[in-house]
């Protein structure tokens, strides 16, 4: 049975294309390329059932021109997925991969939003994560919200699961969060530097200090984790007004579409597990306490970070195999 819940309202096919070098204005020969399944939430999912088969359980609505592309590509790495076909096409991104440059160059190609009644189809979705929720201990929401919804489904959706009493973590920014901070308070706010700062009111950029002091803030007026990611920089985070930071793992990175996704994936795999050992009271569990190595948020950003930087190292987004 799966732990996690996943809601990707952006499903995305991916395609991931390798040139020994490329140039601009000149006509450039691929070396190979990559299809995946994609999507944030996705490639949160694909990694958190890498860290443990069918630990998580993905729903995502997805265009019914090209569904069958998206389900046969999800199919092939045995995602437990649950989909609701849309008018219109799951959209497409294709990342260049410069293996002389050692560079990532991401096209994201939107499709144009269909005008049609969603209340059907915003009902039905809502119906299978709700049934998904039932199973599972988590939801994770990551990724923005095609304007073809509402405005206030990333926030209801929130509201469902924090309804139920499951864990939820956001992966998005801006007015949806801010939407969603009025109906309920995630248990855990992954964002990056400058998404924080734009959903919160503050300049950007921040220095060091003033960000630390903004982290620990906003977490003590919420009463919840905030996860800060800042690129090559270390991570910030804050519990309840404590502040955590972890630096990041270097490595030579192929592809760095994913990382993000793969470290949300580490960080909550690890605050869930170390969570259940914690109120299940083993015998490991009581023993690692007493030593005191058990640190619910140090340890996910840990794991979030070793994640983000397995994910570097391949070629496939979201993926730490």
């Amino acid at each position: 049975m799966s732990e996690i819940t996943a809601v990707c309202l952006s499903a995305t096919i991916q395609k991931t294309v390798t040139f020994n070098n490329l140039e601009f204005d000149k006509v450039n020969r691929s070396d190979h390329y990559l299809l995946h399944a994609s999507g944030k939430a996705v490639n949160t999912a694909r990694v958190l059932n890498q860290l443990e088969k069918d630990f998580c359980h993905i729903v995502c609505p997805v265009g019914k021109e090209n569904s069958n592309m998206f389900l046969s590509l999800a199919q092939k790495e045995s995602f437990p997925i649950s989909t609701v076909e849309i008018p219109g096409r799951t959209r497409e991104c294709i990342t260049l991969l410069n293996k002389t440059e050692n560079t990532t160059t991401e096209l994201v190609i939107d499709e144009s939003p269909v005008k049609t009644d969603m209340r059907g189809y915003t009902e039905k979705l809502l119906q299978i994560i709700s049934s998904s929720l039932e199973n599972t201990k988590a939801l994770i929401l990551a990724g923005s919200r095609p304007k073809i919804w509402t405005e206030e489904l990333s926030a209801k959706i929130c509201k469902l699961a924090y309804d139920k009493n499951k864990i939820v973590m956001c992966d998005f920014w801006g007015e949806d969060l801010k939407r969603t901070l009025k109906l309920c308070i995630p248990h855990i706010i992954k964002i990056n530097e400058e998404e924080f700062c734009k959903t919160f009111g503050y300049v950007f950029p921040q220095d060091e200090e003033s960000l630390k002091t903004a982290v620990e803030n906003e977490s003590k007026k919420s009463g919840n984790i905030i996860v800060i990611t800042r690129g090559s920089k270390a991570t910030f985070a804050a519990q309840n007004g404590t502040f955590y930071k972890e630096e990041i793992k270097k490595v030579k990175a192929i592809n760095t579409i994913g990382c993000g996704d793969s470290f949300s994936a580490g960080f909550l795999y690890s605050y869930i597990k170390n969570l259940h050992a914690k109120s299940a009271g083993t015998a490991e569990s009581k023993q690692a306490q007493k030593g005191g190595n058990i640190n619910l948020i140090q340890d996910a950003l840990k794991l979030g970070t070793t994640c983000a930087a397995k994910n570097a190292e391949n070629e496939a987004p979201g993926s730490i195999l």
